[in-house]
Protein backbone atom coordinates (compact mmCIF):
# COMPACT_ATOMS: atom_id res chain seq x y z
CA UNK A 1 0.00 0.00 0.00
CA UNK A 2 1.61 3.26 -0.97
CA UNK A 3 1.34 6.12 1.56
CA UNK A 4 1.87 10.01 1.33
CA UNK A 5 5.73 9.40 1.38
CA UNK A 6 5.31 8.05 -2.04
CA UNK A 7 2.89 10.40 -3.59
CA UNK A 8 5.16 13.03 -2.13
CA UNK A 9 8.61 11.47 -3.98
CA UNK A 10 6.35 10.56 -7.60
CA UNK A 11 5.53 14.50 -7.56
CA UNK A 12 8.59 15.33 -6.65
CA UNK A 13 10.05 13.32 -9.65
CA UNK A 14 7.70 14.54 -12.23
CA UNK A 15 8.50 18.16 -11.35
CA UNK A 16 12.14 17.79 -11.75
CA UNK A 17 11.45 16.03 -15.49
CA UNK A 18 8.84 18.63 -15.87
CA UNK A 19 11.90 21.26 -15.10
CA UNK A 20 14.45 19.66 -16.95
CA UNK A 21 12.06 19.77 -20.47
CA UNK A 22 11.48 23.34 -19.67
CA UNK A 23 15.25 24.34 -18.86
CA UNK A 24 16.28 22.42 -21.86
CA UNK A 25 14.12 24.88 -24.08
CA UNK A 26 14.88 27.98 -22.09
CA UNK A 27 18.69 27.48 -21.39
CA UNK A 28 19.55 27.42 -25.63
CA UNK A 29 16.70 29.85 -26.69
CA UNK A 30 14.42 27.03 -28.67
CA UNK A 31 11.17 25.87 -27.02
CA UNK A 32 11.52 22.93 -29.96
CA UNK A 33 12.02 20.61 -26.95
CA UNK A 34 8.56 21.11 -25.39
CA UNK A 35 6.64 19.52 -27.76
CA UNK A 36 8.21 16.56 -25.97
CA UNK A 37 5.36 17.53 -23.27
CA UNK A 38 2.46 16.69 -26.05
CA UNK A 39 3.55 12.88 -25.51
CA UNK A 40 3.74 12.83 -22.04
CA UNK A 41 0.16 13.91 -22.04
CA UNK A 42 -0.82 11.98 -24.71
CA UNK A 43 0.82 8.55 -24.01
CA UNK A 44 -1.62 6.91 -20.79
CA UNK A 45 -4.50 7.67 -22.67
CA UNK A 46 -4.37 4.66 -25.37
CA UNK A 47 -4.20 2.68 -22.30
CA UNK A 48 -6.64 3.96 -20.46
CA UNK A 49 -9.31 4.32 -23.24
CA UNK A 50 -8.75 0.54 -24.74
CA UNK A 51 -8.35 -1.04 -21.42
CA UNK A 52 -12.43 -0.17 -21.05
CA UNK A 53 -13.15 -1.98 -24.15
CA UNK A 54 -13.84 -5.46 -24.51
CA UNK A 55 -13.67 -8.22 -22.37
CA UNK A 56 -11.72 -8.26 -19.19
CA UNK A 57 -10.92 -12.19 -19.11
CA UNK A 58 -11.78 -15.16 -20.99
CA UNK A 59 -13.26 -18.09 -19.08
CA UNK A 60 -12.53 -20.74 -21.24
CA UNK A 61 -8.36 -19.95 -21.18
CA UNK A 62 -6.29 -18.15 -19.77
CA UNK A 63 -3.95 -17.16 -22.51
CA UNK A 64 -6.02 -15.52 -24.94
CA UNK A 65 -5.23 -12.17 -25.76
CA UNK A 66 -7.53 -8.96 -25.60
CA UNK A 67 -7.26 -6.86 -29.03
CA UNK A 68 -8.30 -3.65 -27.53
CA UNK A 69 -6.01 -3.81 -25.05
CA UNK A 70 -3.05 -4.98 -26.71
CA UNK A 71 -4.04 -2.13 -29.50
CA UNK A 72 -3.84 0.59 -26.78
CA UNK A 73 -0.68 -0.82 -25.90
CA UNK A 74 0.73 -0.72 -29.21
CA UNK A 75 -0.30 2.80 -29.28
CA UNK A 76 1.11 3.71 -26.13
CA UNK A 77 4.27 2.19 -26.97
CA UNK A 78 4.31 4.82 -30.20
CA UNK A 79 4.02 8.00 -28.28
CA UNK A 80 6.88 6.91 -25.70
CA UNK A 81 9.06 6.05 -28.39
CA UNK A 82 8.47 9.58 -30.18
CA UNK A 83 9.08 11.13 -26.98
CA UNK A 84 12.32 9.30 -26.82
CA UNK A 85 13.26 10.07 -30.45
CA UNK A 86 12.13 13.36 -31.04
CA UNK A 87 14.49 15.16 -29.23
CA UNK A 88 17.11 12.61 -31.25
CA UNK A 89 15.66 13.69 -34.84
CA UNK A 90 15.63 17.48 -33.87
CA UNK A 91 19.47 17.55 -32.58
CA UNK A 92 20.31 15.31 -35.90
CA UNK A 93 18.88 18.18 -37.96
CA UNK A 94 20.59 20.94 -35.61
CA UNK A 95 17.03 22.32 -34.75
CA UNK A 96 18.34 21.78 -31.16
CA UNK A 97 21.56 21.80 -29.44
CA UNK A 98 22.84 18.36 -28.22
CA UNK A 99 22.91 19.45 -24.64
CA UNK A 100 19.15 20.43 -24.84
CA UNK A 101 18.48 17.30 -26.47
CA UNK A 102 20.16 14.89 -23.57
CA UNK A 103 17.92 17.67 -21.03
CA UNK A 104 15.07 16.59 -22.86
CA UNK A 105 15.58 13.21 -22.51
CA UNK A 106 16.17 12.68 -19.40
CA UNK A 107 13.71 14.54 -18.54
CA UNK A 108 11.43 12.38 -20.30
CA UNK A 109 12.53 9.62 -18.49
CA UNK A 110 11.53 10.56 -15.36
CA UNK A 111 8.20 11.52 -16.14
CA UNK A 112 7.15 8.12 -18.01
CA UNK A 113 9.10 6.44 -14.58
CA UNK A 114 6.48 8.61 -12.76
CA UNK A 115 3.81 7.46 -14.74
CA UNK A 116 4.97 4.07 -14.41
CA UNK A 117 5.47 3.82 -10.55
CA UNK A 118 2.33 5.62 -10.00
CA UNK A 119 0.45 3.21 -12.06
CA UNK A 120 2.61 0.52 -10.08
CA UNK A 121 1.79 1.90 -6.52
CA UNK A 122 -1.58 2.39 -6.89
CA UNK A 123 -3.13 0.25 -9.66
CA UNK A 124 -5.88 -1.95 -8.05
CA UNK A 125 -5.43 -5.49 -8.86
CA UNK A 126 -8.74 -6.90 -7.97
CA UNK A 127 -12.18 -5.92 -6.67
CA UNK A 128 -12.66 -5.14 -3.08
CA UNK A 129 -15.80 -7.48 -2.40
Amino acid sequence: MAGLKSIIALAFVLACGFLLVILSGALYQNWWPLFVVATYVLAPLPNFIFSKCGPNESIYSENTGNGYKDFGQFLTAILIVTGVCLPIVLAHSNAITIPAMIMSIGGGALVYSTIISYTHFFANEGDDF
